[in-house]
């Protein structure tokens, strides 16, 4: 199973801060899919480029793209805008749990803009770019990714 995770940041992209949330992002994913592969990408706030590699990664079969930085109101945070024009489909319950849990732990959870949705059977889920929050979002939403990638992939099987 083929995994992704993009870091979404223009200070990050030209080494001005360094990447904290992707890897955590990473180790996280790979406690619960030890046997995906994982693949990583660090791309600036350009949303033709954010495209061209979300829409790569499903067509490479990618199960799952977490994409992790702007999601925010700063102006040139387009990560959901990108997400819009490459997904077919919105899962919006996933961005309204994540929103909804992290408010409990710190109420500018609200202001995310995030979005999920399928391309196909790709399942791409957008995250804050801080590592708590996108820590904090990933583990809130992760018992139901497992089940989400699955029937996104084809499986007919329900839970208990």
């Amino acid at each position: 199973m083929l995994l992704a995770v993009v870091t979404i940041s223009d200070r990050c992209s030209i080494g001005q801060l360094t990447d904290t949330a992707g890897p955590a992002v990473v180790e996280i994913l790979r406690a619960h899919w030890a046997d995906a592969s994982i693949e990583t990408a660090l791309l600036p706030d350009e949303e033709d480029s954010i495209v061209a590699l979300l829409e790569q990664f499903a067509a490479d079969g990618a199960a799952l793209v977490l994409t992790a930085g702007g999601t925010g109101f700063g102006p040139r945070d387009r990560t959901p805008e990108a997400t819009r024009r490459v997904i077919d489909r919105e899962a919006p319950g996933l961005a309204e749990l994540m929103r909804s849990q992290g408010a409990a732990q710190n109420k500018f959870a609200w202001l995310s803009r995030a979005v999920c949705g399928l391309k196909e059977g790709t399942l791409i889920v957008n995250l804050p770019g801080s590592l708590r929050g996108a820590t904090e979002s990933l583990t809130n939403i992760l018992p139901l990714l497992k089940h989400a990638v699955e029937v996104a992939g084809g499986s007919s099987s329900h839970p208990q």
